[in-house]
């Protein structure tokens, strides 16, 4: 590769970050590493930016079970329940005990529907809460939630308000059963529904029944509240309280801080992280790794590059070892310099170190670097991660199709997605919406419906994006009546609205 023989020209530039970990590994002890690996997930309800959210693995990145096993409530409901259509491992489990396992979800969620389908007759002349006593039904935490789930998903700008009553009804109608009482994962549940449908008050009252109940206020009770804010002037307020809160616990972290920093970060509040940090210090709080690494995101995003490297000698210093969340970031940082040396250096430094490189940190640099324009040593590191014993996912993929999209390069995009459907990697709607740009940018428009009836066809249903991305170049290239089909397709199917109203709440933010 070219940028590997040119690469020592600025090798000085390029070994900047590395020297900063070399320092930090000499004066800390090789005591214990991490090495679990993480899992990015695309949702295809989510609206991202133009080509994706491949930006965002900075933040994504800490979404670990070592980091946060206590956020992802529906992940550890369906692991704990086993919910039908979810893969999960049983141990030991007799095939008889997961028989009843799977009949009592099963159960649950028939008795959810019927639920559901009474609410959806409340109004003059009928009573819900009649009608629920009616059922007969045995109350229990797994058959509110998929009540409320429905209720929740179904949400949109034109019934908001009904569906905020509606879920509320059934709240207060479950919490006053026989033998029941309403989880920290129930009152989550109802708040994303005050606040998808902008009821902010009544969400911050059952935020104080919480509290008043005795119920822990985790992260995710911090990470709802704070998407509601808006203005940052707000949005510190929000903050002050939950320092306050003695209540407020999660359980990974040592103390509530660094659950806060979490929070702030996947929201993008890179400023109040700072704020806080300096809460935290007079508070007599010591940082750990994972404030390190919080702390690092936020001032790269901030651009304060030599607070971000002075940060790493403190974090040697104090005698804290860069982990795999850490070293992750650092590759990001080298990726979008475009510094593939240096990298390359770093990746072998982990193995030295005892820390095995995984798909995503290969991920994180291939993007980095694909953003940076460098896209042959994108080609290199896609290749090089086979030999770290890493198989490039669904993530890897998307992430340099979009590189290529991006470049112009529509052939080479074309042959990475045909090969990652050949190696068995489904694509998700990120890929799909790359793939759809590119064809339209290169104006081969009939080949990107097709590509839309295929991405319908492997049971991938395009989100808002995908169909904004259609509709617009569309339309751009005066193809009016093909834009109104696709418009026409997305109402037919039901999907206009509730796409629509998905991607205000996504702005808000």
């Amino acid at each position: 590769m070219n940028w590997i023989c040119n690469g020592f020209v600025s090798i000085l530039a390029m070994y900047c970050v590395p020297l900063f970990v070399r320092r930090v590994m000499q004066s800390s002890s090789f005591c214990r590493f991490s090495r679990s690996l993480c899992n990015i997930s695309r949702n295809g309800d989510g609206v991202e930016k133009e080509f994706g959210s491949s930006e965002e693995f900075l933040d994504v990145n800490f979404n670990c079970s070592e980091f946060i096993s206590g956020l992802d409530e529906e992940r550890d409901t369906r692991e704990s329940l086993g919910s039908a259509g979810t893969s999960c491992s049983y141990g030991d489990y007799s095939q008889p005990k997961f028989s009843m396992r799977r009949s009592f979800t099963e159960k649950a969620r028939s008795d959810a529907d019927r639920a559901l389908g009474i609410l959806n007759q409340d109004g003059p002349g009928f009573d819900a809460k009649a009608g629920l006593d009616d059922m007969e039904v045995t109350v229990s935490g797994l058959f509110v939630r998929y009540v409320l789930l429905g209720i929740l998903t179904n949400i949109n700008y034109a019934n908001k308000i009904r569906y905020a009553k509606m879920g509320y009804k059934f709240f207060t109608w479950s919490g006053k059963q026989e033998n029941f009482s309403h989880t920290v994962n129930s009152y989550h549940l109802m708040m994303k529904i005050f606040a998808d449908s902008e009821e902010y008050k009544a969400m911050w009252r059952l935020v104080d029944e919480m509290i008043e109940k005795g119920l822990p206020t985790t992260a995710r009770t911090f990470n709802i509240v704070i998407c509601t804010c808006g203005q940052a002037g707000l949005a510190r307020k929000t903050v002050e309280r939950f320092i306050k809160l003695k209540s407020f616990s999660y359980r990974p972290f040592k103390h509530s801080f660094n659950a806060i920093l979490y929070s702030l970060l996947t929201v993008k509040q890179y400023k109040l992280i700072e704020w806080v940090y300096q809460q935290m210090l007079v508070e007599g709080h010591d940082p750990d790794t994972l404030t390190y690494n919080v702390l690092m995101v936020a001032k790269y995003r901030l651009g304060k590059l030599d607070q971000f490297h002075r940060l790493l000698e403190e974090m040697g210093r104090n005698g804290f070892s860069p982990d795999s969340h850490t070293f992750n970031i650092l590759l990001h940082v080298l990726g979008k310099g475009d510094k593939p040396l240096a990298a390359l250096n770093l990746l072998n430094h982990m193995k030295e170190v005892g820390i095995e490189a995984s798909v995503l940190h290969f991920t994180t640099l291939i993007d980095g670097l694909s953003r940076a324009g460098n896209l042959d040593a994108c080609k290199y590191f896609f290749t090089e991660m086979t030999k770290y014993g890493c198989l490039p996912d669904v993530v890897c993929y998307t992430v340099i199709v979009t590189g290529f999209i991006v470049a112009g390069e529509l052939e080479t995009a074309q042959e990475y997605f045909t090969e990652m459907i050949v190696k068995g990697q489904v694509p998700n709607v990120f890929t799909y919406n790359s793939m759809i740009r590119g064809l339209c940018m290169a104006g081969k428009f009939k080949e990107a419906c097709l590509m839309l009836e295929d991405m319908e066809s492997r049971g991938c249903n395009p989100n808002f994006l995908v169909y904004n991305t259609l509709v617009s170049y569309l339309r751009n290239a005066g193809k009016m009546s093909e834009a109104n089909e696709v418009i026409r397709v997305m109402v037919e199917k039901g999907r206009y609205i509730d796409l629509v109203s998905k991607f205000k709440r996504y702005r808000r933010c």
